[in-house]
């Protein structure tokens, strides 16, 4: 099965400035269904795309903008990507209004491309790569391959949970993702909580007697849940003045495997400053058929079978 990234990796790569200049020069020799991808500079009032092909003019006509719909939003969809890498693939000579010479391209040939040869075979468990499109309240688009979009919900981001996806991902972050399943109409539903690791591993990131960086997720009247890293979080006793979102730094008293319990102290609270970092992942590749989030001494059995 070929692999196709989704757009703005191909840009910068040897292969693609390679190809982009047969295309120029009118030379066939780059590989056949060969995808490129360049620069959008402009959407005009048609919201055709003109292409930036290092001194030669591409367009994508409005009809080759896009494979299908995009949720209702086929305009706002096009519209954002200026100033971006699109993928392509060359359809036709042209001569330009000014009289110089320029090409038609299609992305929709490119996505039509990917899904058949790529996307169409990917199974639930396949991870694969991804770039952070958009956020909203209920999860995040991604890219995961040519521009075409999948969905990331809010619960499969990670396991403690957020407010927003904001809280942990950025627009335009490259990350692994699994494929969770497809939806009735056959759209690929993705998740990410699988690869960020057990509780077994992230606690082996710890050790009781320490103090170390957190971020409060939920204030209860029995206590404070902690975030120590996405798929893991303690409980320290309530306090007052300490609020969701707070920075703190907490004081491990212990960590108990076969509860899945690890106790804290708050030490120090501070309001929020930018807590979105780059995710650790434990699986990176591959295919994944099973995943046991909880030990095996736990009674409690929290797992994700694909």
């Amino acid at each position: 099965m070929n692999i196709f990234l989704p757009e703005g990796r191909l840009f910068s790569t040897a292969e693609n400035a390679e190809n982009i200049e047969f295309l120029k020069r009118g030379d066939k020799n780059y590989p056949p269904e060969a995808i490129m991808e360049a620069r959008a500079v402009l959407c005009d009032r048609e919201h055709n795309l003109h292409i930036d092909l290092n001194g030669m003019k591409g367009i994508i006509p409005r009809e080759e903008c896009l494979l299908g719909d995009t949720n209702g939003n086929k305009e706002i969809a096009v519209i954002s990507r200026v100033n971006k890498p699109v993928m392509f693939m060359p359809k036709e000579y042209v001569t330009l209004e000014n009289g110089e010479r320029g090409v038609l391209l299609s992305r929709k040939d490119a996505q039509k491309f990917v899904k058949e040869n790529y996307l169409d075979f990917l199974s639930a468990g396949d991870v694969i790569e991804a770039t952070v499109t958009r956020l909203e309240q209920f999860g995040a688009f991604c890219d995961i391959g040519a521009g075409i979009s999948a969905l990331l919900p809010i619960d499969n981001i990670s396991v403690s949970r957020i407010p927003h996806p904001q809280a942990r991902l950025k627009t335009g972050e490259k990350i692994k993702v699994a494929v969770k399943q497809r939806d009735e109409f056959g759209r690929i539903v993705l998740t990410h909580k699988e690869l960020l690791g057990t509780w077994e591993e992230n606690a082996g990131l710890f050790e009781a007697g320490e103090t170390v960086p957190g971020i409060v997720r939920s204030v209860e009247e029995y206590g404070i849940f902690v975030e120590l890293t996405p798929n893991l979080a303690g409980l320290a006793e309530f306090e007052d003045g300490i609020s969701n979102g707070d920075c703190a730094s907490v004081y491990i008293k212990s960590m108990n495997p076969k509860k899945m319990k690890i106790k804290l102290i708050i030490v120090d609270n501070f309001p929020a400053f930018d807590t979105v970092s780059e995710p650790k992942y434990f699986i990176e590749n591959g295919h994944i058929d099973r995943w046991v989030y909880s030990p095996d001494e736990c009674d409690k059995k929290i797992e994700t079978i694909f």
